[in-house]
């Protein structure tokens, strides 16, 4: 089974920048659809992005949109998640995850959907 590390996170001012990133082990990372997510203290979890295997389709949450990039190097089995311009309210363990049934753009936001998860980077924004 696939196993997920995330890395890159950590503490950083408002309107700053971070780049997180993922490696998953094993030799089909191609075909998996990868999302990252992330939860905040006292809050459910919550769906940030997600991009297909090919890369060709990306879905990001509104929260995020123009702020957040997800893409992903299939050659070094790593998924990143470029964030800018962060706010106080992006603070949250972020976390990556991996879908290896994809069935579709509506599947990509649904956190049930994913079957391997990492542990989980924590990712704090200073105001």
């Amino acid at each position: 089974q696939a196993q997920l590390v995330e890395f890159g996170g950590g503490l950083v001012q408002a309107g700053g920048s971070l780049r997180l990133s993922c490696v998953a082990s094993g030799r089909t990372f191609g075909s998996y659809t990868m999302g990252w997510f992330r939860q905040a203290p006292g809050k459910e979890r919550e769906f940030v992005a997600a991009i297909t295997g090919s890369g060709g389709t990306r879905h990001h949450a509104d929260s995020v949109k123009g702020r957040f990039t997800i893409s992903r190097d299939n050659a070094k089995n790593t998924v990143y998640l470029q964030m800018s311009s962060l706010k106080p309210e992006d603070t949250a363990v972020y976390y990556c995850a991996a879908d290896r049934s994809y069935s579709g753009r509506a599947a990509l936001a649904r956190d049930y959907e994913y079957d391997v998860w990492g542990q989980g980077t924590q990712v704090t924004v200073s105001s």
